[in-house]
């Protein structure tokens, strides 16, 4: 075709790539970075501790469990080292080049879907704004406001979908390596679609049509699809594990939201009509996948209802296979924006500042309140402006390494806290927390016993005394606390040694 010959030419190459730049540039505007918020938490303690095996000499466990189940920690740390850039700035500029591949990525999925130009850029503009939408109830976004394997993985998922429908299969079986190598629970969900594209392709007469036995041949290989990792074994989980499984919403389908009921059945409608709209067009790639992910999330909907009703299977509401919903949102806006570039804004600028325009805007805004203390972008050369933040950097450049820490379990969802991950941005050890450890515990169920001791001796910690700070030393060896200003105030921090205090907290030593 005489544009896929225009497309494959060194000029649109450059202008391609100079375009995916400037979005890139785009979405760091939009959504902002954060790199030491959230789950931050959990994957940066474990590149810091291969780069320094001095740190985090307690509670290595509660990050060390996912960092051992990845390469992850590894290619950072390995990254770092080869370059000699600080890891603030190596972590910057891997967050960038997530951001490009994942919209690259895009742009080759829409590729495959589309041979009109506008409907590509359509593609890779929706997603440049759309990065940080919320999948429904699955405590996710498409990709994270920093670097976590999860981003990683996310790109090279979409490459492997992207050249499954080229017939590419090397290329699919290297994109779907590097995914598990990078974040293996997020990877089987696009091993697993990708084995049923193909399947789907194979048996495309019999089954896309979805008449007779064909439509039950379809559900039946998806539910085995689904089956398989269901049918590992598990050790009975300790007692302590069904507290941290009652924090755990994102796991139960049914304590969700009616809204994000509607944020899993939504893109299972729109899938199928658009894939009864893509086979009286013509657009065979685009029926193919839109056929293959319907009853993808549908088996996976289904699956998860049956794991949240009964008590036994508990410990099994972890697998949370309606993770694959990031999977899903992202082949849905390619698709999407595919279709409303070809079909609505076409050459009409004007249409495509309307759209995205205020879609951007609107994004940005939604950012700004989950991070609202905190710069918009918390560049790798600039000092932190959330107090929170700047207590833990104090922490980091003054405290021993082998320094353990008490804090407020909830303080990261303290107002004005931010989210900011104490090990990930101090550097040091600290008792486990109501946030991110208790994750950690639900995913590693040995974990809750550790866990559920140490947060109920934490219990209270707003009200503590001097006496409560003595009792934690006595039992875990605790040598330094952050305390909430308020908390000071209100029950005096008298006999602890403060070395630091700003408008939020105190960074106190227990003699």
């Amino acid at each position: 075709m005489n544009y896929e010959l225009l497309d494959k030419s060194p000029i649109a190459t450059v202008r391609r790539i100079a375009g995916l730049l400037l979005l890139t540039t785009v979405a760091l505007l939009i959504h902002g970075y954060h790199p030491y918020a959230e789950d931050s938490e959990i994957y940066l303690p474990g590149v810091l501790k291969i780069l320094n095996p001095a740190l985090f000499p307690a509670n290595t466990e509660f990050f060390g469990e996912h960092a051992g189940h990845t390469l992850y920690p590894n290619l950072i740390a390995f990254s770092v080292r080869v370059t000699h850039l600080p890891m603030p700035w190596g972590a910057f500029l891997w967050h960038l080049l997530s951001i490009f591949l994942l919209l690259a990525a895009s742009w080759r999925l829409a590729a495959a879907l589309f041979e009109d130009g506008r409907a590509r850029w359509g593609a890779v503009a929706l997603m440049t704004v759309t990065l940080t939408l919320p999948l429904a109830g699955s405590a996710l976004y498409i990709l994270d406001q920093y670097l976590n394997p999860r981003n990683l993985a996310a790109f090279a998922a979409l490459f492997a979908i992207a050249e499954m429908l080229n017939r590419k299969h090397v290329r699919v079986a290297l994109w779907l390596a590097f995914a598990a190598a990078m974040h293996p629970f997020m990877a089987i969900f696009a091993i697993m679609f990708c084995v049923w594209m193909g399947l789907l392709e194979q048996f495309r007469p019999r089954i896309l049509g979805f008449a007779g036995e064909g439509r039950k041949d379809l559900v039946a290989s998806v539910a085995f699809g689904f089956a398989l990792p269901f049918g590992i074994t598990f050790e009975p989980p300790p007692p302590q594990y069904h507290e941290v499984a009652l924090r755990q919403p994102s796991h139960f389908i049914l304590r969700w939201e009616w809204y994000e009921w509607v944020g899993v059945i939504g893109p299972i409608v729109v899938f199928w009509w658009m894939a009864s709209w893509a086979r009286r067009r013509g657009f065979q790639n685009l029926e193919l996948i839109s056929r293959a992910m319907a009853p993808f999330v549908l088996v996976a909907m289904l699956a998860a209802i049956g794991l949240g009703i009964p008590a036994r299977l508990e410990a099994l509401t972890r697998l949370q296979p309606l993770r694959c919903l990031a999977l899903c949102y992202m082949v849905l806006i390619v698709a999407g924006g595919g279709l409303v570039g070809q079909y609505v804004l076409q050459r009409h600028v004007w249409r495509w500042l309307v759209l995205f325009v205020p879609f951007a805007l609107g994004m940005h805004y939604a950012q700004r309140q989950i991070f609202p203390a905190s710069a918009s972008i918390e560049w790798p050369w600039a000092q932190p402006r959330n107090p929170w933040a700047q207590a833990f950097e104090w922490t980091r450049a003054n405290t021993p390494v082998d320094a353990l820490f008490a804090l407020d379990p909830r303080h990261m969802q303290l107002p004005g806290e931010d989210e900011n991950g104490f090990r990930a941005r101090a550097e040091r050890s600290m008792l486990a927390d109501l946030t991110k450890d208790k994750g950690a515990a639900s995913m590693f169920p040995p974990l809750s016993v550790k866990w559920a001791e140490q947060v109920g001796d934490e219990k209270n910690f707003q009200d503590f005394r001097k006496e409560d700070f003595e009792r934690l030393r006595r039992k875990y060896g605790v040598s330094w606390v952050v305390i909430k200003q308020s908390a000071a105030l209100k029950n005096g921090s008298d006999g602890l040694d403060c070395r630091y205090e700003n408008s939020a907290v105190r960074v106190c030593r227990i003699d």
